[in-house]
């Protein structure tokens, strides 16, 4: 059993969105234990679509697709399926009555061109969309070979897979075991440092470890196989703690938490607040935080203070301090993070300030330099740190965000 990934859209190839449906499907087969293969992505285009499902089909028992199966002169994945195995589309009267009444609710007019989206394959099953007017199908052109189309909406593609195929899947005997997967999640330690730290477990095969490298930080994905998924968390979990015992406080958290949520969990324990003064990162930090749900528990607000006259006016930065140190300065740093506490009476307070370039950096302030301080109730610290100027500017602001987040996350935890 092998499945296959056909994402159609020229959008696609073009680089006008991003491919994110490969990837969460990707992630649906592994849970499934599906063995999955290949990816491809095949612009609007008849015949490649034609030429894409018929060399699946003779590489694989499962093609899923995505996208193509709108109402527009361009989406041709339905037709160019059917055409693929010379069989005639049909009208299903089901269908294009929901679409009707769908349209119809949304107070939208019903164009001609909406009728196409009621056709399927002779023979196909309908794979029902709840939310938009674009079904896919369930469809077994040959023996041994099974076509499950979705639109490319990503919303209407997760709520039809987990509605349908997902149990589809399942009952039909796709499904070859279970896996249980786990995303340590580490900051301040380098993927190939980490690598060496936990080589022997690297090395395993049931669970695999494998590691990750982002913006800063590096991920360690535990994956386990089972005949279901009690046992293969089982498998997981002393992996899992034998890899946290090793690495210590630089496992930040795993799956979904990021620094942000972890901070803030550990500030929510404490009953304790925090407040933000940026520069460089012009509001990043603050819109991390924010972008946790529940955030207002502990995040009081921040201040972006791009501008000196800001940092004096609103966080009250003493104006010798700039003119004698500069901006770019842990004099600086310290005083943005005491006048973001003093203003929002915040437990702690984080400032950052620095040059995210392109330009702006001299020999002794270089781009990619900053400067982070955190205030906090046993007073106030502040460091350089430089990221370098190759990667860019949002690099630059991205690792800046995570190291200043990472730096109260330690301090909460030493506190």
């Amino acid at each position: 059993m092998s499945a296959e990934i056909l994402c159609i859209g020229t959008e696609l190839l073009l680089g006008n969105i991003t491919n994110g449906n490969a990837q969460w499907l990707a992630e649906e087969l592994a849970g499934l234990g599906i063995p999955h293969h290949r990816q491809e992505v095949v612009g609007d285009n008849r015949g490649r679509v034609i030429a894409a499902v018929r060399e699946a089909s003779s590489r694989c028992r499962l093609l899923i697709t995505t996208g193509g199966l709108g109402p527009t002169p361009d989406d041709l994945t339905t037709e160019a399926i059917a055409a693929a195995f010379d069989t005639p589309l049909v009208e299903h009267g089901a269908i294009w009555a929901d679409i009707q009444a769908k349209l119809s609710g949304r107070g939208r007019p019903c164009a001609p061109s909406n009728r196409k989206q009621a056709l399927l394959p002779q023979g196909a099953e309908v794979l029902p969309n709840a939310t938009g007017t674009a079904p896919g199908m369930i469809w077994s052109p040959c023996p041994g070979f099974t076509v499950l189309t979705f639109p490319g909406v990503p919303s209407e593609m997760r709520a039809m897979w987990q509605a349908t195929a997902d149990p589809w899947l399942r009952q039909n005997g796709l499904a070859e075991g279970l896996f249980a997967s786990r995303m340590l999640r580490f900051w301040g330690v380098g993927e190939s440092a980490l690598a060496e730290q936990v080589a022997d477990l690297l090395a395993s095969e049931n669970p695999t470890v494998a590691p990750y490298a982002g913006a800063g930080e590096v991920k360690l994905r535990i994956t386990a196989r089972s005949t279901n998924l009690p046992a293969a968390e089982s498998l997981l979990q002393p992996v899992e703690q034998e890899l946290r015992q090793r690495t210590g406080d630089a496992c930040f958290g795993s799956d979904a938490d990021s620094l942000a949520s972890v901070v803030l969990a550990l500030l929510r324990q404490r009953g304790q607040t925090l407040a933000v003064a940026e520069s460089c990162t012009g509001g990043g930090i603050g819109a991390a935080l924010a972008a946790v749900p529940g955030a207002s528990d502990g995040f009081l607000g921040g201040v972006i203070a791009y501008a000196n006259a800001v940092k004096q006016a609103v966080l009250g930065v003493p104006a010798e301090l700039l003119e004698r140190h500069g901006a770019v300065s842990d004099a600086v740093a310290l005083a943005m993070a005491q006048g973001a506490r003093q203003l929002t009476g915040a437990t702690w307070a984080i400032a950052v300030t620095g040059i995210a370039g392109p330009g702006g950096g001299t020999a002794e302030k270089p781009v990619g330099l900053v400067h982070i301080a955190i205030a906090g109730p046993d007073g106030t610290c502040s460091e350089g740190v430089r990221f370098g100027a190759l990667r860019g500017r949002d690099w630059i602001q991205t690792l800046t965000a995570g190291e200043a987040l990472n730096r109260l996350r330690l301090q909460l935890l030493a506190a």
